[in-house]
């Protein structure tokens, strides 16, 4: 496996090199690059499901799921291009989400049940 933020360093860099645009452009067209991707995954979707009906079966949910990590992609990408600490923001957001999410997960299954003898939690 590749080492992946390094694949993504060396993608902001190409993409950084090969434009004259003005930083707040690239920018700005690279996060629009998001939502153009999440439309592909949506057309794939429908075309895994059968739903247009000029297409039919025109996707497999093989082919959604190489859409979802284009979306997860051009995401890193864009934070990279954002911030060159992009690996060091991604980490302290997922540690963010995992306190605020999973830590409830972590306790005790009856940590949080009230004594019936005494009134109290735990």
């Amino acid at each position: 496996m590749t080492d992946t933020w390094k694949t993504i360093s060396r993608l902001a860099e190409f993409l950084e090199d090969h434009s004259t645009l003005p930083r707040e452009q690239r920018v700005l067209l690279q996060l629009l690059k998001i939502q153009e991707e999440a439309g592909e995954v949506a057309e794939a979707v429908i075309g895994a499901m059968g739903q247009n009906p000029r297409k039919g079966h025109s996707h497999t949910w093989d082919d959604v799921k190489a859409e979802i990590c284009d979306v997860i992609v051009t995401g890193m990408v864009a934070l990279a291009r954002m911030d060159p600490d992009a690996q060091a923001v991604f980490a302290r957001h997922m540690d963010r989400i995992a306190s605020r999410d999973l830590a409830a997960q972590c306790e005790p299954a009856d940590a949080g049940a009230v004594n019936t003898a005494t009134g109290q939690r735990g």
